[in-house]
């Protein structure tokens, strides 16, 4: 049970019948939507294979042959990759917990499925009772946002160094929900990060 009177994950406020959970009831809805459209990007990357397909042409002039594949798409994939690995790790932990259970039968894109659909029918548990679902949820919109570039090729987002109020430099993402400043463990929002002053270049030596 959360002791905080805030979401882990967006620092927001909990309204009065979301106190005692993890993640507000926003961050609980994003998390299940991004669960839902994972296994689907996942079907689209078979699309993407081909090298010069996704992130960018190939490039010509190298001495030797180009794979025929696209390398870190296949990786995506893969049964130990960045996308069923970690979701199957959160299964075998909320397995732990008795939120979910195992199947590692069929292929990739079955445990996958499995995966999602068990993690997202225990979300709501979990974020009652898991007090590390934060971090899950970070990961699972990490997946997503790694999926949607590459179907959709879309560009990472663009980074920005500001600082804290305490003068800590703090490098972040446009689209950042929340940062907790290393210095002085300050806590910013997405909003309130965002008001925060540039931080000055340095000039080289």
């Amino acid at each position: 049970m959360n002791d905080l009177d805030t979401c882990l994950r967006c620092t927001r406020d909990l309204r009065d019948h979301e106190l005692g959970r993890y993640l507000c009831g926003s961050c609980e809805d994003q998390t299940a939507t991004r669960l839902a459209a994972i296994p689907g990007l996942f079907a689209q990357l078979d699309q993407h294979l081909a090298r010069g397909s996704s992130n960018g042409p190939a490039v010509s002039g190298s001495k030797t042959a180009p794979a025929p594949l696209n390398l870190s798409v296949l990786n995506l994939q893969t049964e130990r990759g960045p996308v069923l690995g970690p979701l199957e790790t959160w299964v075998r932990d909320w397995e732990f917990s008795g939120y979910a259970e195992v199947d590692e039968a069929g292929s990739v894109t079955d445990r996958l499925a499995h995966a999602c659909r068990t993690l997202r029918f225990n979300l709501g548990r979990a974020t009652g009772r898991h007090p590390a679902v934060d971090e899950f949820a970070e990961e699972v919109a990490s997946i997503h946002r790694t999926l949607v570039r590459t179907v959709t090729g879309e560009k990472p987002a663009r980074h920005v160094n500001v600082t804290c109020h305490c003068g800590q430099p703090l490098r972040i993402t446009l689209d950042v929900r929340a940062v907790t400043c290393p210095g002085c463990g300050a806590e910013y929002g997405h909003s309130d990060v965002l008001r925060l002053p540039l931080a000055e270049r340095r000039a080289a030596a």
